[in-house]
């Protein structure tokens, strides 16, 4: 039986925005070091965790209904634009405050 070694390598996918693979390929090579794994192992040694505070908000998981010709609307665009259906529909919720504030400085006038 072989030994199971929690040492050895493994993968680990994950993403990135482009700006961030950038300034991997930048290290690897301002470090000389051979991979981008290393410069990932490197990062990992040296950040400090115990700083760390999330920068993002918590998401809560909902479901709504929408009519099948908004929903493939809403798909559509999200390839467009190459982003997540949920990403679109986030600023379309938000957009929708920026909205009401306009309308009610309006009434105020």
């Amino acid at each position: 039986m072989a030994k199971n070694n929690t040492n050895a390598p493994s993968p680990l996918t994950f993403d990135l925005p482009l700006s961030l693979i950038g300034k991997l390929t930048a290290q690897q090579k301002q470090l000389g070091l051979k991979s981008t794994s290393e410069v990932v192992r490197k990062a990992i040694d040296e950040y400090n965790y115990d700083k760390f505070e999330a920068s993002s908000e918590e998401h809560r998981q909902i479901s709504v209904r929408l009519p099948g010709d908004m929903k493939a609307k809403l798909g559509k665009y999200a390839k467009k634009k190459k982003v997540s259906v949920g990403e679109l529909l986030r600023v379309a919720i938000d957009s929708l405050e920026a909205k009401g504030a306009k309308k009610a400085a309006k009434r105020g006038r």
